[in-house]
């Protein structure tokens, strides 16, 4: 079973290496997608992979990188894309 999401994380999560960390765990999970900064300081993550990988990935989400400050996740379920890797759009 798949689960797809569309997040949008906010808070201090622009210039803190949040897309490259998000990728490293994405990639260490087996998760494809995108991560990707917004005009409005928010970045934007589309994610599809395993329900079990898919529940880490999002608990991670709330964490974010070490320089990270995250105070708000939005998550909503799409339809899959599939994605045949991880990206961080610039």
């Amino acid at each position: 079973m798949k689960e797809a999401i569309r997040a949008i994380v906010s808070g201090k999560v622009q210039g803190v290496w949040f897309r490259k960390y998000t990728k490293d765990k994405a990639d260490q999970l087996g998760i494809k997608g995108y991560v990707q900064n917004r005009p409005d300081g928010t970045v934007l993550v589309r994610a599809e992979g395993p329900l079990e990988e898919m529940k880490i990935f999002k608990q991670w989400l709330h964490v974010g990188s070490p320089a990270s400050q995250v105070e708000q996740v939005r998550i909503e379920q799409v339809e899959p894309e599939g994605f045949a890797s991880f990206e961080i759009i610039k």
